[in-house]
């Protein structure tokens, strides 16, 4: 199962909604990790670090910043881009997908929109 990093900026309803489904998801929270406030670079740092996947609704900074470190060659897990104009249910419903059949390492230097 993949290892997420849930954004700061991330709707709360929508995590509820996959834990919900998915109990044992592991994931850890910016805040609960004290990344309040962190710039989007050191974000990503932090969560390649954790071999983490970052789940975020920041689809405009942070892709540019995950493809600046593809570019220079940093490590970078993966993040999952998800719009805020989505339906709740369609993102819990697409992020399952992603989450159940996506093995280690697939999303590896690669930003994943939503929806699929």
């Amino acid at each position: 199962m993949l290892r997420l990093l849930i954004d700061e900026n991330f709707d709360h309803r929508i995590l509820r909604g996959l834990l919900g489904r998915l109990p044992d998801l592991d994931h850890v929270i910016a805040q609960q990790a004290g990344l309040t406030g962190t710039e989007d670079p050191e974000l990503l740092e932090w969560a390649a670090g954790q071999n983490r996947v970052l789940v975020t609704h920041d689809i405009q900074t942070i892709p540019k910043f995950a493809y600046d470190r593809i570019k220079s060659g940093e490590p970078m897990p993966g993040v999952i881009a998800v719009p805020k104009r989505l339906p709740i249910g369609d993102v819990v419903t697409e992020l399952l997908i992603v989450i159940e059949c996506t093995i280690n390492d697939e999303l590896e230097n690669t930003v994943k929109f939503l929806p699929l």
